[in-house]
């Protein structure tokens, strides 16, 4: 089993500097963004795409570090709504470029699409408990979801790329049971599941167990921690607390004219490094689980902890991810 982490966090970094960093950590794994939500400052995706050459070199590289480039990620909302967002076309982009560097996998969320026909803004429904509810979801499934996807299933067939789907909030896919309908919706051989546990975690939903029930549908996964917070005992996991960040402050920008906004002060969870949401015994569970499925299955840092310095929480995860493997006896 190979541990690595995405760049994502080092993108203020050259795709040297970052590399480095990972190998000086003892990380043999590396997940490079080709697009949806961010940037892609570590990957000339033109270049690339037109350029034997150009990814002859780009993938020399990561050789001379001893890392792997073991997935692209295009994390995004490949189903938006609004015109202007084009992490679709990203997706599409990202699938052709794997298939010809020889990378096996790419990374991405399912998607979220407006409520009705002709919207222009994403609409979550997760209780249609009211038929307007159900009329929403089954027009998200079958009038949007199941053709693009079905679409993506040809493609990344075509270049024999496998789609790993993180199962996110805020996406039509977000926990098992909606992974494997669009499986099975889509009579999928190449999407599958990124198992990306700090997403299950406030869901109350026990990711060992998750990668029991998708099985070999597992394709991937990330090592990312989540801390629930005692506040979660009178407001829940679910908050509506957030709020604008001043254009001043140049908030991320997510595609389009849309941006991340601000984290409540005092949230109900919040996604940490490894090893401070559950300790590494958990850990130590969750790689097991996941060689059960394969073996040589990568497992890629995201680092998201605000309390931690980008390599500083590097760092910490790295630490007890590895002590975690060595433990399960996994470690490649």
């Amino acid at each position: 089993m190979k541990l690595g982490a995405y760049t994502a966090c080092l993108h203020d970094k050259s795709l040297d500097e970052a590399l480095a960093i990972l190998r000086d950590l003892g990380l043999t794994s590396v997940e490079i963004n080709a697009g949806g939500f961010i940037g892609t400052p570590h990957l000339p995706v033109g270049q690339l795409l037109e350029s034997a050459s150009a990814r002859e070199e780009y993938l020399a590289v990561f050789e001379k570090y001893g890392i792997e480039l073991t997935a692209l990620n295009c994390n995004g909302n490949p189903l938006h709504p609004d015109p202007e967002i084009t992490h679709g076309d990203d997706l599409k982009r990202s699938i052709e470029l794997a298939g010809l560097l020889g990378i096996k996998t790419v990374i991405t969320m399912s998607g979220l699409p407006a409520a009705e026909p002709g919207g222009t803004r994403p609409s979550w429904t997760v209780i249609p408990w009211d038929s307007v509810y159900k009329e929403t979801l089954d027009y998200q499934w079958d009038e949007v979801a199941v053709p693009f996807w079905t679409e993506i299933e040809a493609l990344a067939a075509e270049h024999d790329v496998r789609v790993a789907i993180e199962m996110h909030p805020h996406n039509l896919v977000f926990n098992p049971a909606t992974l494997k309908r669009l499986v099975e919706r889509t009579n999928a051989t190449h999407i599958g599941a990124e198992l990306d546990p700090s997403h299950l975690f406030w869901q109350h939903i026990d990711p060992v167990q998750a990668i029991e029930d998708l099985g070999d549908l597992v394709f991937f996964a990330a090592a990312k921690d989540t801390l629930i917070h005692d506040t979660a005992a009178i407001n829940g996991v679910l908050d509506d607390r957030f709020e604008w960040i001043p254009a001043e402050e140049k908030p991320l920008g997510l595609g389009g004219r849309y941006t991340v906004t601000r984290w409540p002060a005092v949230p109900g969870w919040s996604f940490v490094a490894v090893g401070r949401g559950h300790d590494v015994d958990f850990w130590a569970r969750f790689l097991t689980a996941l060689h059960k499925v394969n073996p040589q299955l990568p497992v890629n840092i995201e680092h998201e902890d605000a309390s931690f310095g980008q390599i500083e929480g590097l760092k910490f995860a790295a630490d007890n991810l590895i002590t975690a493997a060595e433990k399960a006896g996994v470690l490649e």
